[in-house]
């Protein structure tokens, strides 16, 4: 039977939060010496190796199982602390979260800017692979397009995100010379006409294409990061299938045009997180749900 200690456990995280033990060492206030015989200490406990001595230190699976451990500890423990009023207790818990770009730069942060009593920490990763930093222990909650639970997880669907196949005027004039829609944007256009693409997890434009039963490999920009790639389209980079809520303003303004009216993709997105008796978790799992309900599909 293990009997891992808190501070061990504590340890454990540092190491993985700061990818090596000197610099978890200075973030707990301890010599790296303390830090190396707490992990061997915990290492001895459970009978295996819990972290690989990479550059930076990564969990292995057995790692991943007690890092999630050492999450639902030290958050369990701010609460109890925080409830109790004791010495300690600082009033804000810490909630690690991994989140994708287009929700981040439109509905989540001005939700999560409602709540000044939680401090976040946010990973920003492709819908449809936030499933594994769920797994690894990164995050203890996730939107996600996958609706199916990671093991100790719980999930709930929040809406969906409505992508289009957008361009510049610009864009249009110099790529589409029999302009847009059905008559423009046709096989010719799609295999010529430079596509923007997120990075390399990202689907959702070949995913468009495969709707159009289009066997095209057009030109792509690679473009890791929203805003900017919303800013690409209007500059006339490319065209990309750009969420409704980030280009509905500039598609009034004329400085956007949807390309294919019938070619909109919603991606649904869902909300995981531990399945952990956490008032914390509840509360920004209740505002990330509201939020949802007035933004989504």
């Amino acid at each position: 039977m293990m009997d891992a200690s808190t501070d061990q456990l504590r340890t454990l995280a540092a190491v993985i939060d700061y990818g090596t033990f000197e610099r978890a060492a200075e973030a707990l206030h301890i010599t790296p010496s303390a830090v190396s015989q707490r992990m061997k200490g915990l290492e001895q406990q459970a009978g295996r190796v819990l972290v690989l001595r990479t550059k930076p230190i990564a969990p292995t699976a057995a790692g991943q199982i007690l890092l999630r451990l050492a999450r639902q500890v030290a958050l369990l423990e701010s609460e109890a602390l925080d409830e109790l009023g004791a010495e300690g207790g600082h009033g804000r818990s810490s909630i690690p979260l991994v989140v994708n770009a287009d929700s981040l730069a439109t509905w989540v942060l001005p939700a999560l800017a409602s709540l000044d009593e939680v401090s976040f920490e946010i990973t920003l990763e492709d819908q449809d692979h936030t499933l594994d930093r769920l797994r690894d222990g990164t995050a203890m909650a996730a939107i996600t397009s996958d609706p199916e639970p990671v093991q100790g997880c719980v999930v709930s669907r929040l809406g969906s995100m409505r992508y289009r196949p957008t361009a510049s005027p610009l864009f249009v004039e110099r790529w589409l010379p029999n302009g847009y829609g059905s008559a423009g944007f046709d096989d010719d256009a799609l295999a010529s006409a430079p596509m923007l693409v997120f990075d390399r997890k990202d689907a959702l434009q070949d995913r468009y294409l495969a709707s159009r039963g289009a066997v095209a490999h057009p030109p792509r920009h690679f473009v890791p990061a929203s805003t900017e790639f919303v800013r690409a389209a209007e500059l006339g980079l490319g065209w990309g299938m750009l969420p409704a809520l980030q280009t509905d303003p500039l598609i009034a303004d004329g400085r956007l045009v949807v390309l294919d009216e019938g070619g909109a993709v919603d991606v649904p997105l869902y909300w995981q997180q531990w399945s952990l008796e956490s008032s914390t978790l509840a509360v920004v799992a209740a505002t990330l749900m509201d939020a949802a309900t007035r933004e989504l599909r």
